[in-house]
């Protein structure tokens, strides 16, 4: 005969036992997710990083890098959020029609002003270095080198809601690209007398 005491109070440890396993269990995969999450935004601006590299050494043309980087921005960069945000309100206002063709403008727009940037980094090369969780988001952290200068610091905010990780942010030495850009953006826009219409065909020719 067993012991009536014994099998209560081993059940209580194996259950004890199993609430802790399996805490474990559920704790392991948001550990993973966080890790994965971390991972993928680093390399997606690793890659990012490795295409600007290859461009801004590839001797080409103006043109032909600006096309390059627009090629790296589309990829990369969550453009269409972005576009969104500098808009700010008038975005509510605009039709679907006028959102695309606006996207679209802004797109080749955004990768001449900051191709021109990182045209300055021709003769050296961009590192990612680490990256921080903040939020909502993660910030890669990276350096850039060129002949000449003190390393610049380049900082990339990635989102990774989408399950593909695209930067919406990036902060030069300090300068906060989409609140920039918001700025100038309204600015435009206000010259152009609020007309999304306008907006769009000067950021075409700028």
């Amino acid at each position: 005969m067993y012991n009536k005491m014994t099998l209560p109070t081993l059940n209580r440890r194996a259950v004890t036992a199993g609430m802790l396993a399996g805490g474990a269990v559920f704790a392991l995969p948001g550990v993973t997710l966080a890790q994965s999450g971390a991972d993928a935004a680093r390399r997606a601006v690793e890659q990012a990083v490795a295409a600007v590299n290859r461009t801004i050494a590839s001797g080409e043309s103006t043109q032909a890098m600006y096309n390059d980087f627009e090629r790296i921005f589309a990829q990369y960069a969550d453009i269409p959020t972005i576009a969104r945000s500098t808009l700010g309100v008038a975005a509510r206002q605009a039709s679907a029609a006028q959102l695309q063709a606006y996207t679209s403008a802004y797109q080749g727009y955004v990768a001449r002003k900051y191709g021109r940037r990182f045209r300055e980094f021709v003769g050296g090369e961009i590192k990612v270095t680490g990256v921080n969780p903040i939020k909502s988001y993660y910030e890669v952290v990276s350096t850039a080198y060129t002949r000449g200068n003190s390393p610049a610091d380049v900082r990339w905010h990635v989102s990774t809601s989408s399950g593909s990780p695209k930067f919406f942010n990036i902060i030069i030495q300090g300068v906060n690209m989409l609140a920039s850009e918001r700025t100038e953006i309204q600015a435009i826009l206000d010259q152009q007398g609020g007309s999304i219409d306008r907006l769009t065909r000067a950021l075409q020719s700028a």
